[in-house]
């Protein structure tokens, strides 16, 4: 099973959670697809997005869930992204957990699956 990562705003999160789908976030609503990282990739995306801000979320998701709405697209680097192209059912979610805040700079992540 592979699983991909969204980092969100709790507030955000706590939306999603009163319902049963996730609709993403003001940049994926902006891009027409939830952007998602995998366990190699997040901590440059969480750098590069996320840098000095608090009150986070990360989110856990069983990318196989997803089937035909995930699609992999060269993003940064020529990397290839997981991106979903609709909402994201609840039931896909594997944990959703805090993200520790920026210390110095730098933000500590959970030990992640690939």
């Amino acid at each position: 099973m592979t699983t991909i990562y969204k980092i969100c705003e709790q507030a955000v999160w706590r939306t999603a959670e009163a319902g049963e789908h996730f609709f993403g976030t003001e940049a994926d609503d902006r891009d027409g697809f939830i952007h998602f990282s995998t366990a190699a990739q997040l901590a440059e995306t969480a750098a590069k997005h996320y840098a000095g801000k608090t009150d986070l979320v990360l989110v856990a998701v069983d990318a196989e869930a997803l089937a035909m709405t995930l699609v992999w697209e060269r993003s940064r680097g020529g990397d290839m992204f997981p991106h979903l192209y609709a909402p994201l059912p609840l039931s896909a979610v594997k944990w959703a957990r805090p993200l520790p805040d920026e210390i110095d700079g730098r933000r500590a992540l959970p030990e992640l699956e690939s």
